[in-house]
C-alpha cells in the first residue's frame, strides 16, 4: 500500500466499524473510523488519500448521499458502499454515483481485501494522472501568447505557411516558435504536442 493510503470507514454500526478496522489493521492497512456520514465530510479537508468504505444506509446522511456530496466537492476519494442482501438497486445507484464497488452484508473478509487493494490501485493512478494534468498545465502558462497561437493553428491542422499568413509573421517565425514550444512543452514529436494541447482541450 502506499504511505498515504488509509481506508476511511464510515459506519454508524460500532461492531462493523471494528471488525473492519480489525481486518484492515491485521493486513497492515491504516484505517481511520467515522460513526457518521456528517462527522467524514468534517473531515474531509484533512483527508489527503486512501479510499471509503461506508454502509449505503446510515441514519442522517446516509451513504448516497455521501457519495453525491463527495462528488460535489470533487473529492477523488475511491467510495465501496457497504449494502444489505437483496439492496442490488441501491447497489446500482450508488455505482451511477460514483462508488467504484459494492459489497453484500454479510460480508467475506477476502472480498473487503480484494476491494480495497482494487481502490488503492484506481487511486494510484488517479493520483498519477493529476500529477500529469498539473505539470502539463505548468508548461501550457510557461508559453507566450504568440506561442500559445501558434500551437492553436497545430490543433487546428494548419500547416506553417497558414499560421505565418493567419498571425501575419513570416513561415521562418513560425518554425522559431514550433522549435520554442517543443522546448517548453518538453515534447519530442509533433504528435506528441499536439496530444498534450487536445488533453489539455486547447483549440482554436
Amino acid at each position: 500500500m502506499a504511505d498515504n493510503f488509509v481506508v476511511h470507514i464510515v459506519d454508524d454500526d460500532e461492531a462493523v466499524r471494528q471488525s473492519l478496522a480489525f481486518l484492515l489493521g491485521t493486513a497492515g492497512i491504516p484505517v481511520r473510523l467515522y460513526e457518521s456520514a456528517g462527522s467524514f465530510v468534517a473531515a474531509l479537508p484533512g483527508v489527503k488519500g486512501g479510499c471509503v468504505i461506508t454502509d449505503v444506509r446510515m441514519p442522517g446522511m446516509t451513504g448516497l448521499e455521501l457519495l453525491r456530496e463527495l462528488g460535489a466537492k470533487q473529492a477523488s476519494l475511491p467510495i465501496i458502499v457497504i449494502t444489505g442482501h437483496g439492496d442490488i438497486s441501491l447497489a446500482v445507484e450508488a455505482m451511477k454515483a460514483g462508488a467504484v464497488d459494492f459489497i453484500e452484508k454479510p460480508f467475506e473478509e477476502e472480498a473487503i481485501l480484494r476491494a480495497v487493494r482494487m481502490a488503492e490501485q484506481r487511486a494510484r493512478k488517479e493520483g498519477r494522472q493529476s500529477e500529469d494534468s498539473a505539470a502539463l498545465a505548468a508548461k501550457l502558462a510557461s508559453l507566450s501568447e504568440r506561442e500559445r497561437q501558434v500551437l492553436q493553428g497545430l490543433v487546428a491542422g494548419h500547416a506553417n505557411k497558414v499560421i505565418a499568413f493567419n498571425l501575419g509573421i513570416s513561415p521562418r517565425t513560425v518554425e522559431v516558435y514550433r522549435a520554442n514550444l517543443m522546448t517548453k512543452m518538453q515534447a519530442k514529436s509533433l504528435s506528441e504536442l499536439i496530444r498534450m494541447a487536445l488533453l489539455a482541450h486547447l483549440s482554436a
